[in-house]
């Protein structure tokens, strides 16, 4: 699995002119499952994104987590983080599951950022989705579980 975060002031997702979900002061994190992925890149990922600690602390050094600074979590599957494009000009996405494994997997990421007692919104899985988003910093960090 990979996941792009970005810390965020807020974020939300639109679909179809309409506000799905959103949240303040938080992370945006854009979730690619590969066709190889098991609940236990989720597992790892899941923990890793829940202690990460990427929040200013008063001195303005990156020394809290989600959880110490109130924050929430916005969740976006989004298989094109597997697209190939070393050869040609056009994406392959060989490498993202397919959709009903990669939902599986997605919606088991999000019930384990739950247990971690983060708050935790998201996106429509599958839907064409309009994302709107003020990054703070910029802060933008790639995770991979398989690293």
């Amino acid at each position: 699995m990979i996941i792009a975060v970005q810390r965020v002031l807020k974020a939300k997702v639109v679909i179809n002119h309409s506000i799905y979900s959103s949240i303040d002061c938080g992370a945006l994190i854009f979730l690619g499952v590969h066709t190889n992925d098991t609940e236990k890149d989720a597992q790892y990922l899941a923990q890793k994104i829940s202690r990460l600690r990427i929040f200013a602390d008063q001195g303005g050094k990156m020394n809290k987590n989600i959880n110490q600074i109130e924050g929430s979590f916005l969740v976006v599957s989004q298989f094109t983080l597997y697209g190939d494009i070393s050869k040609g000009n056009r994406p392959s996405f060989l490498h993202s599951a397919n959709p009903d494994y990669a939902k599986e997997l997605y919606d088991y990421f999000i019930d384990l950022l739950k247990m971690n007692k983060n708050i935790v919104k998201t996106g429509k899985f599958g839907s064409n989705m309009m994302i709107e988003l003020v990054n703070d910093g910029p802060v933008t960090l790639i995770l991979e579980s398989k690293r």
